[in-house]
């Protein structure tokens, strides 16, 4: 695509946007970090063809344009900017085409439904206007200064949809959540328009309840596909966005091998990674290499407990980067937390083999036969609530990476 695009807004490490519009084609976009005071000069520059819009400046760019599409108008905030042959700006707000694609793909309805929008921003002005469009009953706001603030929110308890328009959750501070989702007794839907990490703690409570919840990846690359429409003044392809899509999953997913010490992950987990070309990380050397010891010399000198808390802040670590194939220890999935971790930027599988397969040598909780059949019973369970699939490694190790790439065909998130 000739000219120049760029992502404003700040801070704008987070961003994928980049990467998403290599995939539609534009490997002249980039990104702007501007300060408040370096964003009206810029506009005024007009040294741009597009540009994509996000937090904090989708209200501060519209009194630079010159014409507003009616959407954008009626949102009250902007996202994609085009420059036209005669240097006039256009403003549209393609997040409200990428909200509702979000909103159709999780199975998300807003038609008669009591509807609350965490955030007051421009994310949040998107999401009000896309929920009363779809024929919500009701759509409330829920803000720390507005006149529903969040010492108010659990007495919604009508409450269907819960929508996310803050950055709460989002990398690098993925620990938080921005409401509980257990708290709302009529609850039908969660969409969280947080995509890094991939599937939020808030989307993984959701899902845990049963209720239909999804990240805003794809959110992300719809408004994507309407932006580069207004971009090129042509119409959005959906093969092109399904197929941009599963890219942009494949490129920023880790894939996670969680089982029993001495299942095949570590062997499996390098030949998955020289096959995908993807970077690999093994949790248990990452932890020898902190402690500067080996595994076995950190229980016997400061016990289990000392080895599990390095674990878990190694688990964090790897969890929260992306494109990776990590292997992890056995144990990994005794702490909830680990769990929650690996899932976050994960698509985990649970690698099995037959207890009298499993390799123990050095291995300080695999001593003998009746030790691994008491791991197992209380691990198994463990093991079924982190893992998206199973894959058996019974016969080699390249069987078992075939099964995992057969089922990368078909990610779901």
């Amino acid at each position: 695509m000739d000219g120049r695009f760029y992502l404003i807004g700040h801070p704008l490490g987070h961003s994928f946007s980049p990467s998403l519009h290599r995939l539609f084609g534009n490997d002249r976009y980039s990104l702007k970090d501007l300060e408040e005071d370096e964003v009206g000069p810029f506009l005024e520059s007009r040294e741009f063809d597009g540009l994509n819009v996000t937090i904090p400046y989708k209200r501060k760019v519209i009194p630079y344009l010159s014409e507003l599409s009616p959407r954008a108008e009626a949102i009250g905030a902007v996202n994609t900017v085009r420059k036209r042959p005669d240097g006039s700006l256009y403003g549209d707000n393609t997040d409200a085409a990428g909200f509702l694609a979000l909103a159709d793909r999780a199975g998300v309805s807003f038609a008669g439904r009591h509807v609350v929008v965490l955030g007051s921003g421009g994310a949040s002005r998107t999401a009000v206007w896309a929920a009363k469009s779809r024929g919500a009953a009701s759509v409330t706001v829920v803000s720390r200064s507005g006149p529903v603030d969040y010492d108010a929110l659990y007495s919604l308890t009508d409450t269907e949809v819960l929508v996310n328009a803050t950055p709460v959750g989002m990398f690098p501070s993925g620990d938080a959540m921005p409401a509980d989702p257990a708290r709302f007794p009529a609850l039908k839907g969660v969409l969280d328009l947080v995509y890094n990490p991939l599937r939020t703690l808030f989307v993984q409570a959701a899902r845990s309840l049963g209720v239909p919840a999804a990240g805003g990846l794809y959110m992300l690359a719809a408004q994507g596909s309407a932006a580069n429409a207004v971009f090129t003044c042509r119409e959005e392809d959906a093969g092109t966005l399904e197929r941009v899509f599963a890219d942009l999953t494949r490129q920023k997913e880790n894939l996670v091998l969680c089982g029993m010490p001495g299942s095949g992950k570590s062997t499996i987990g390098k030949k998955l990674a020289e096959k995908l070309s993807m970077p690999y990380i093994d949790t248990d050397e990452k932890i020898a290499e902190k402690a500067r010891m080996p595994i076995p010399e950190i229980f016997s000198k400061h016990g289990e407990p000392a080895f599990r808390d390095l674990e878990s802040a190694v688990i964090r670590e790897a969890a929260l980067s992306c494109g990776q194939v990590i292997s992890t220890g056995g144990g990994a999935v005794l702490r909830e937390e680990n769990r929650l971790r690996m899932r976050m930027n994960g698509r985990v599988f649970l690698i099995r083999r037959p207890l009298d397969a499993l390799a123990t040598f050095g291995r300080p909780l695999s001593r003998d036969a009746a030790s691994l059949r008491a791991m197992e019973k209380e691990r198994a369970p463990l093991y079924a609530l982190a893992a998206d699939r199973a894959v058996d490694n019974l016969t080699s190790p390249d069987d078992a990476v075939r099964a995992i790439l057969e089922d990368l065909k078909c990610v779901s998130l």
